[in-house]
């Protein structure tokens, strides 16, 4: 079995570099080592230590930007990219522990599904989001009372402890995104869906790529968040209406759950590659230029950003 020396930096506040998605899909056949001399190392989007390596670069972006090529060897990330073997989509949302869930059959009865509270939000920060959610959320407010169960807009007495099961006592969530990125799906719409709740849906214009949209309200699809609105107070108002839409699958292509194969195939390309050959960044000419260029920007005044990554961290760390 063959040893691989790895390591893992600038990944959100809690990340386990000995347990993930990425050590899962390697330790079925290989050794894993985690070193501060790796010969691959895998570094997200939270800071910049990885421009202080020289060897394998794999990316993997859970936020709402492009891979820099000119950084890294090879990427994860939302977009629909084509870019040779260097690039594999692997939206954040595959890797939460309850995507599989949605395969599960859809076993509540009519009576369960419509005898519950009207609608729920959970929200905890706003500070790098679009502000069509906070609009949306006082526009159905007007209709009936939305329960606020983050630490935004909270009107529920105080944070809730478990999202999930607050969220399974309503007939709809909003699952807003923090921005409207072709791609870009999180998690937001699967927790909805996951609780058996229908969710409302604004973010990614090809949303369709991931989920069923049959199977929820997608707030993209209407020409003003009023006409949203105006179909969710019918669905509200008409049982058979909204029974109809929860009878239907949350995801039609049942390959996308295959994602744990891909992603072993995506890494086992690359480290079968001598170490030499799977380097695509070089030292020399102007992509030199630009990696020093990048380490005096990031790397300046280091002390006082510290401070900054860190809260940053913990913020995204229960960004709903």
């Amino acid at each position: 079995m063959r040893t691989l020396k790895i390591q893992f930096v600038d990944f959100w506040y809690g990340f386990d570099p000995n347990n993930n998605f990425i050590t899962n899909a390697l330790n079925r056949d290989h050794k894993i080592v985690v070193t501060d001399t790796p010969d691959y190392l895998f570094f997200s989007v939270f800071g910049y230590s990885h421009l202080k390596y020289n060897c394998v670069k794999i990316m993997f972006v859970g936020e709402n930007i492009v891979p820099d090529f000119n950084l890294c060897d090879y990427a994860m990330g939302f977009d629909y990219l084509t870019f040779g073997d260097r690039y594999m989509r692997l939206p954040l949302f595959l890797t939460c522990f309850n995507f599989k869930d949605l395969l599960q059959d859809k076993k509540w009865g009519a009576e369960k599904l419509l005898n519950r509270k009207f609608c729920s939000i959970v929200v905890s920060n706003i500070n790098l989001s679009n502000s069509i959610r906070e609009r949306f959320f006082r526009l159905l407010s007007e209709y009936k009372q939305v329960d606020s169960g983050g630490r935004q807009w909270n009107n529920v007495g105080g944070p809730v402890q478990d999202k999930q099961e607050f969220i399974s006592n309503y007939k709809f969530n909003i699952a807003f995104e923090n921005s409207a990125v072709r791609g870009y799906t999180t998690e937001k719409i699967m927790d909805a869906m996951t609780a058996n709740t229908l969710p409302i849906y604004w973010g990614n214009p090809w949303i369709g790529k991931d989920f069923n949209e049959r199977s929820f309200i997608n707030v993209n699809a209407f020409s003003s968040l009023e006409e949203a609105v105006q179909r969710i107070v019918e669905l509200d108002t008409n049982d058979e209406q909204y029974l109809n839409i929860m009878k239907e699958p949350w995801v039609e292509d049942l390959s996308i759950f295959n994602w744990e194969n891909k992603l072993k195939v995506f890494l086992t390309n690359i480290i079968e590659k001598p170490l030499t050959e799977a380097r695509y960044l070089v030292d020399d000419g102007i992509q030199k230029l630009h990696k020093q260029n990048m380490k005096t920007l990031a790397f300046a005044n280091e002390k006082l950003k510290i401070p900054r990554l860190i809260a940053m961290y913990k913020l995204l760390k229960g960004k709903n």
